[in-house]
Formats: structure tokens, sequence, C-alpha cells
């Protein structure tokens, strides 16, 4: 392989596995993995050890012009840590900010930092989205870490000369995707009634196709220098009409029972699910506009595309 190197942290991970696929497809750079472990990666690109938690597991940086930063701590629903905030600190700033310096020390001239829709916060009112330039938010442990993360990284930017540029996802979807979407599909899978019916809310998303295509642009726009970006499909959903297109993607019947969204707000509240019921009825919108105008990116696969390409690979998985 030739072409500048771009070394994308967290390779392992669902968005930084997809990036280094669509690296090595374009063939204009030459990705390097950075990870932890074992990876299916080896032999399809360069592959460097690395580890958020500590210099000893600082990756090489040889010859590497472009450094994409996507490994964190991640936003868990139950964390177990003693102090949550601390340990997101600890992995999602510290590590990141030690990674930026090491970069920055290297030679590298830009550092592209994966960061978090939650830095501007929770919620949305519905026609009123969060747009790159508001004033951060984060309400949760994870939202904040992200948010110092950003602050400490234009820092070491402002101090060495390296480019920084930062993107906030809202919710990732795509092949292979895990957790709360996963689930979502299998819920539809399996007939089960959800009291889903009801809820017209606006939520944005992002296929991870969309991201990915974002973050290569990202490399080299001259633009994109010491820039915040927000990034979706460019077409909000509510829950109720994501699940029944999803269902359609599956080629199976939703069975969505139009519950007021208020009685469900209630009932999670009165068993301890508050969180639950504010990402299911509650709204969380983004403005693109930015990204478009200084950019000229535009989202590259519809949403309809991105969940046909989301359950084809569900299916295929379930049938090994």
């Amino acid at each position: 392989m030739s072409g500048p190197r771009v070394l994308v942290t967290g390779a392992t991970g669902f968005v930084g596995e997809a990036l280094i696929f669509r690296l090595l497809r374009d063939k204009v750079f030459t990705p390097v993995a950075a990870v932890r472990g074992e990876t299916r990666l080896s032999g399809l690109c360069p592959v460097v050890a690395f580890d958020l938690e500590g210099d000893r597991a600082l990756p090489s940086l040889e010859r590497v012009e472009v450094v994409i930063h996507c490994a964190a701590r991640v936003h868990v629903m139950n964390d177990v840590a003693a102090d949550p905030l601390q340990e997101f600190r600890r992995i999602n700033v510290e590590g990141s900010v030690r990674l930026a310096r090491h970069a920055a020390s290297a030679g590298v001239r830009r550092f592209i930092f994966i960061s978090s829709i939650k830095v501007n916060g929770e919620m949305t009112l519905p026609g009123q989205p969060f747009s790159a330039d508001d004033r951060p938010a984060p309400v949760d442990p994870y939202g904040v870490s992200k948010w110092e993360a950003e602050e400490q990284l234009m820092q070491v930017g402002k101090e060495t000369g390296m480019e920084i540029v930062v993107i906030r996802p809202p919710l990732i979807y795509g092949p292979g995707v895990k957790a709360n979407f996963f689930n979502m599909m299998r819920w539809l899978e399996r007939r089960v009634p959800l009291p889903l019916g009801a809820i017209n809310n606006q939520r944005s998303l992002v296929a991870i196709g969309n991201l990915v295509d974002l973050i290569t642009v990202c490399i080299r726009h001259p633009a994109a220098t010491g820039q915040v970006f927000l990034v979706s499909d460019g077409e909000d959903l509510s829950t109720s009409q994501l699940l029944r297109r999803m269902a359609v993607a599956l080629s199976v019947k939703s069975y969505l029972l139009p519950v007021p969204s208020w009685l469900l707000s209630s009932a999670a509240s009165l068993l301890g699910r508050r969180a639950l019921a504010q990402r299911l009825c509650g709204s969380l919108q983004v403005d693109i506009g930015k990204t478009r105008s200084v950019l000229g990116w535009s989202p590259v696969i519809t949403v309809e595309r991105a969940l046909r390409q989301t359950a084809g690979h569900h299916d295929s998985r379930l049938q090994r």
C-alpha cells in the first residue's frame, strides 16, 4: 500500500473498523490500525499496539500524517465504577490528550477527534436542533468527558500547531450495530408488541457509511482545521417511524401499540427507567448546515438504503 499514512485508534470498534475498510477500499491513504489486542485487520493493513490507559502503550507514529481518534470509554447504561466521571476523565480526557501530545511531537499534521452529540446535551425541542456552535451542555459523565477532551485537544492544537478537527455524531447505526439498535431489530423479528406506536418525537441518526464518509473528507479538507462538525443522515425520524421502516427493511410486520408518550414516560419513571423513556420519547435533532456549507459535504447514503444494509447484515449473521 502507498499514500499518506492515517492512524485509526479503536480500529476494532464499530466506527474504527468501518473506517479502516473504507480507507482500504479507496486506496488513497494507507490506514494503520491502532488496537489493544487481536484483530482481523492483521494482514490487511499495518497494525500497531495502543491503549488509552498508559504511556507505555502509545502507538508508533512513524510516517503518520493524520490520527483519527475513535477509541474511548463509551457511555454505559449501568456504570459500576465507584466514580464514573473520574473514570471517563482518566480514559477519554487524559488518554486523548496524552495521545495528541505524542502525535504532535511525532510531527502528525492533523488530529481528528470523534466526540459525541452528548456534548451538546441530551434533548432538543422539536424543530430546535442542536448546532455545532451552540454552547455545550453535557449532562452525563460521558458527555462531560468528551467536552473536556475537546477543549483540551483544541488547546494542544494552539500550543503545537497540530490541526484539530472534532466530529460529534448522534446515534450511529449500520451493518454490525449492537446495543439498543440491535435489540430493536430482535424485538421486531420476534413480533413483540411494542407500546411505541404513538410517539411523535424527532431524532437524528447517522448511518455508519455517512459518518465514515465525513471523516474521510475531514482528513484533508483545509477548512476543517479547528472546527467542530455535527453529522447526521439529513432526515429525522420519530421512534415510531424508525421502527416501522426498520420492520420493512427486515421484511417483518411491526406490532406497535398506540400508547401515549406521557403514559410511557410516567410508567418508565415509576420503574426507574427515566433515561430509557427519554431516548424513546424525547427529541434530539442536529443541524448539519455548518458541515454542508464549510465542507461541501452531504450524506451519501439515504436512510432507506442504510436500513436495508443494516437489516441485510443482521439476517446474514443470524443465518451463520
